[in-house]
This record gives C-alpha cells, structure tokens and sequence, in this order.
C-alpha cells in the first residue's frame, strides 16, 4: 500500500522542491483511480493542472475532509472545489466497531482474511484501505445508479478526492444543523426514503444514516459517508443495519414534526431488499 506524508507535510512546500509555481502540489490525477462515466464537465483531468489545500471541513474517527481547489493556470474556466477525505492510517484509527460492517465482504487473499480477523498490524492496514476503498467504489456504483451522492473524482490509496458540495467554497450544512418549515419536511422525508429505498433494491443499507450524512444543498438531500455500507444480504446482522438506519431517520423527522412510523418505513425496505430474491 502507498505510503503518504503526515497531513501537515502533505502540501508544504520545502518537501516538494519540483512544486508548481501556482498552488501547492501538482494535480495528483495521473496515476490515481478515476471515477465512473461519463465524467462529469466540472472534472479536471489536465496534467497540468495544480491543487492547494483550503483547510479542514470535517474532522472524523476515521478520516478527515478536506477543502481543495483545483485549477489550470492561465484558464480561469478551469477552476473547482472538491472535497478530499483522507482515512487515517491504522496507528490512528479506531477500530472497535468495524467487525460487524466488514462481515460479508471478502477479499481475495486468506493472508489477509486471517490478518483482518486477528487485528493484527497488517490486518489493521488492509481493513483501513478496505474502508477508503470501499467508498471510492461505492461511491462510483450508486452515482452511476443515479443516487445523489458526491461523484467520486479519484482514489489514491487512503485519500479519495470528490465533488465538492456546496457553492463558491461554502459547503452544504447537514441536515442535523438546519431546521426546514413543516412544510418542506415531508418532502425532503420522500427524497431520503426513496434514497433508502433504492439503495435497499440494490440489497445495501448504508450502515450509519443520520441527520448527521445527508447534505441539505439548497432543495436537493444528498448523502455522504458510505465506507461502512453494508451488504443486507451478506453479512448476517445485515437487516439489523437496516432497521436501525430506519428508526434513526423515523425519529429525526418524527422529532422535528412530521411523523413516520419507524416500523412501516422498515418493513418498506425490507421488501425493496428482499424483492430481488
């Protein structure tokens, strides 16, 4: 697995002495995994082009998000935010709830099936490109199935670079921080079911839905942090992962005045998951 500098070495100059007259690190395009097509217009794939870090938008237990802008020099068109979230390496990540999300993926080695199981050191490294790995991929699978979801720019080892939601580097609130009229809640409620709904049919529960993962851009619901989507089917506490994704959502609107049955909104996506059997 690559080898990435600490974060506060990430874009400093004096490490980089083959850095752009513009920006702090060259694009990291060329060589990384690219995202699913067709690409959107937005995406900068010039070699050329050049990056700067614009401070942290969320620190996590497992990773943090950072504001990026890309751009060409001399272009002025050519110019995007993007997201970067970067997993932390297994030295400083918690790893204390990621057995029950990771049952029922598979990996190709039995090394790194018993390294995984065992925790060991290296097992701790694969299950932390797993989980960066995993969102990237995700990430790519339901934007293609028309989810609104961040489209995935590229993968380069733990970091994963996406759209950017938000305007002129001013990113979306969470739904947790806003508080919409009564009158807007049953229909952004729709938007987040039907998102439950489809993700259920194509036999996923995203794992850890809250308020907290789903992004208010303007009118639009978009939801974010998938490394632990879980395979419903699969992994054997899958429709316990669905049930609670449904009973947290059903409480949050239920809270904020527009009542859903918690037990309705679960048996709802228990036959989208099971309708394909």
């Amino acid at each position: 697995m690559p080898q990435f500098p600490a974060e506060d070495e990430r874009f400093a100059l004096d490490s980089h002495p083959d850095a752009p007259p513009e920006g702090e690190r060259w694009s990291t395009w060329d060589g990384a995994a690219h995202g699913p097509g067709p690409r959107p217009d937005w995406v900068i794939t010039a070699l050329g082009a050049v990056d700067a870090d614009l401070g942290v938008l969320k620190t996590g237990k497992e990773a943090d998000v950072h504001i990026v802008r890309r751009w060409l020099p001399g272009d002025p068109s050519r110019d995007v935010f993007m997201a970067a979230k970067r997993f932390r390496s297994s030295k400083h990540r918690l790893f204390h709830r990621d057995a029950g999300y990771l049952e029922g993926r598979r990996v190709r080695r039995s090394r790194e099936t018993r390294a995984m199981a065992r925790r060991t050191e290296y097992g701790k490294e694969v299950i932390a490109g797993q989980w960066a790995f995993a969102e990237f991929n995700t990430l790519g699978t339901l934007w293609g199935a028309g989810l609104p979801v961040p489209y995935p720019v590229q993968f380069d080892g733990t970091e994963i670079l996406m759209e950017f939601i938000g305007s002129d580097g001013v990113a979306a609130p969470r739904l947790a921080q806003c508080r919409p009229s009564p009158e807007v809640l049953p229909e952004l409620f729709v938007q987040l079911r039907t998102v439950m709904e489809q993700l259920a049919e194509l036999g996923w529960a995203h794992g850890d839905l809250s308020a907290y993962n789903v992004l208010l851009d303007g009118e639009r619901l978009v939801v974010i942090d998938w490394p632990q989507i879980v395979d419903v089917i699969g992994n054997p506490h899958g429709m316990e992962f669905l049930e609670r994704d449904a009973r947290t959502i059903a409480a949050w609107f239920t809270r904020r005045g527009h009542a859903v049955d918690a037990d309705e909104l679960f048996a709802d996506l228990v036959a989208a998951a099971t309708s394909r059997w």
